[in-house]
């Protein structure tokens, strides 16, 4: 089927209010699919045209009921907190079974090819004055393609709301525990993780989840940051606080530290240690290959997805304009990309071989009542407790694309798809095994159609072939960006079917 096929009131859905269609906009104001409104200043104009209200007409908003007023700052804190998430508690173990120049290889080229995927999101959206992922399925592939964009969108979100929730519910007992001094947990209701975690989403998630136009949570995405920044602080501060081999009270804290009657102790820092008799123990590695390299790459791939906020946070812009966004993505993706490796780094400096899944939880072996600790629990709860919101924007409007496109909107249904959505969440966070297993799945399906799949084959169906055939240079690397998609989920899923098959999956996502 050829681009111009495909019904031209796919351009028409996402530019009112939850589609109403108004008198005011009409097929002339549509970008034409002639050749030269591909000149960039007119491709420019027409999205101006497009988005924003005549001034000789009543000020209308558009697509969210939002008239772009968030600002490059807001922009840049609402991106960078959709794409920071649980993900970067996960990135020291990956560097343990990567090593560090295999991990740093990986971590450049994942936020590289997100940024290149980012860049043809909006090159679509800015020839067929689109900005709606699921749209673009659309009016790429017709019915299809919208579902297939939607249901990844709704599957990558709701693992990563999961995987956010995941962590209130494994933390918060933590830090109660601490609050309260005592050695071991009790049978109380507020040490039961599973009544804390639906507690946090009806007290905290659900009122800010609520809101109407995603540019309000810009403050939230701030503080939000700053908790992450504490979190990279105390990480590199810690490395240099904490000895190897860990303190003594550690390793019998856990099977997999234990050592040999013939080690020998002394004090280091304030701790008493023990001296492991494998040299290697505090050594670090720059390359390594193990059972558990599988799940890196799904880790590091699910740490950088940020695609379905994209054109949501384009869509809200002040004076939007396809490089400023692009601006936007790059500057979000690398201070995303340094945090995200010093963390990793420190992180694995501090315990090597040892971290855990969930990085917290190692901290948690050392000194169960250190205070700093305590505090960066607290901090990154924070953070990820506010991201929530953000990431279930997306899905919401997913749900609507799939179910009610065309109905006006309504208080009701933004609540009731809310209430489900969090209350299945919350399902799914009370019996899932593990984070580590909602990472390697979740990122090794969805990620790689939201990163690598999607945007390549919706540039190429909507790019009209008299402007590049279909063998130019940018459509041969767009098939190229396709088939890596492809091939890197058939390897993923395979490698974690393998480890999990072997056994060698539940000794790596257990906590």
């Amino acid at each position: 089927m050829d681009v111009t096929e495909v019904p031209i009131q796919a351009e028409m859905v996402e530019l009112v209010p939850n589609g109403k269609h108004a008198a005011a906009l009409n097929t002339s104001t549509i970008p034409s699919l002639a050749g030269d409104r591909f000149d960039e200043n007119q491709s420019s104009a027409a999205e101006l045209e497009e988005f924003l209200p005549h001034s000789a007409e009543k000020k209308q908003t558009h697509f969210t009921d939002f008239e772009g007023k968030t600002s490059f700052g807001m922009s840049v804190f609402n991106l960078s907190n959709a794409i920071m998430g649980s993900g970067i508690l996960g990135l020291a173990y990956a560097m343990a079974n990567t090593g560090i120049i295999l991990f740093l290889f990986l971590l450049t080229a994942v936020a590289l090819l997100s940024s290149y995927s980012i860049h043809l999101l909006l090159k679509s959206s800015g020839i067929v004055g689109i900005r709606a992922y699921e749209q673009l399925g659309y009016r790429a592939f017709g019915t299809p393609g919208k579902l297939a964009a939607a249901i990844a969108i709704t599957l990558q979100n709701i693992g990563a709301m999961s995987s956010y929730l995941y962590i209130v519910k494994s933390e918060v007992p933590l830090v109660i525990q601490t609050f309260l001094n005592l050695e071991e947990k009790t049978t109380d209701w507020y040490m039961n993780g599973n009544y804390l975690v639906i507690l946090v989403s009806i007290t905290i998630i659900l009122p800010l989840a609520l809101m109407k136009q995603l540019g309000y949570l810009g403050y939230a995405s701030g503080f939000s940051l700053s908790c992450m920044v504490f979190f990279l602080i105390s990480v590199i501060y810690k490395k240099f606080q904490i000895p190897c081999p860990l303190p003594a009270q550690a390793m019998n804290g856990t099977g997999s530290l234990n050592y040999t009657l013939g080690s020998t102790s002394n004090y280091q820092n304030g701790y008493t240690i023990l001296q492991a008799p494998d040299e290697g123990t505090c050594s670090p590695r720059f390359f390594t290959v193990n059972s558990q390299t599988a799940y890196t790459i799904p880790i590091m791939a699910f740490a950088f997805v940020c695609h379905p906020e994209v054109l949501p946070i384009y869509t809200e812009l002040k004076n939007p304009s396809k490089k400023k966004m692009q601006c936007i993505s790059n500057i979000s993706i690398m201070v995303m990309y340094l945090m995200y490796f010093l963390a990793a780094l420190f992180g694995y400096l501090t315990f090597y071989g040892r971290v855990e899944s969930e990085l917290l939880h190692t901290y948690n072996k050392v000194d169960p009542f250190d205070v700093l600790i305590l505090c960066v629990r607290v901090a990154v709860l924070t953070a990820v407790t506010l991201t929530v919101p953000i990431v279930l924007f997306p899905v919401r409007r997913a749900i609507q694309q799939m179910l009610f496109q065309g109905k006006d909107f309504s208080w009701v249904r933004h609540i009731i798809i809310a209430v489900v959505l969090l209350t299945f969440i919350n399902l799914l966070v009370i019996f899932a095994p593990s984070i580590l297993g909602i990472f390697g799945m979740i990122g090794a399906t969805s990620a790689p159609c939201l990163i690598f799949i999607f945007p390549a084959i919706f540039y190429m169906r909507i790019m009209p072939k008299d402007k590049e055939p279909l063998r130019s240079p940018p459509k041969i690397l767009a098939a190229c960006f396709a088939l890596l998609g492809v091939l890197f989920m058939i390897m993923s899923l395979s490698f974690i079917i393998i480890d999990w098959a072997t056994g060698g999956g539940k000794s790596g996502g257990s906590h």
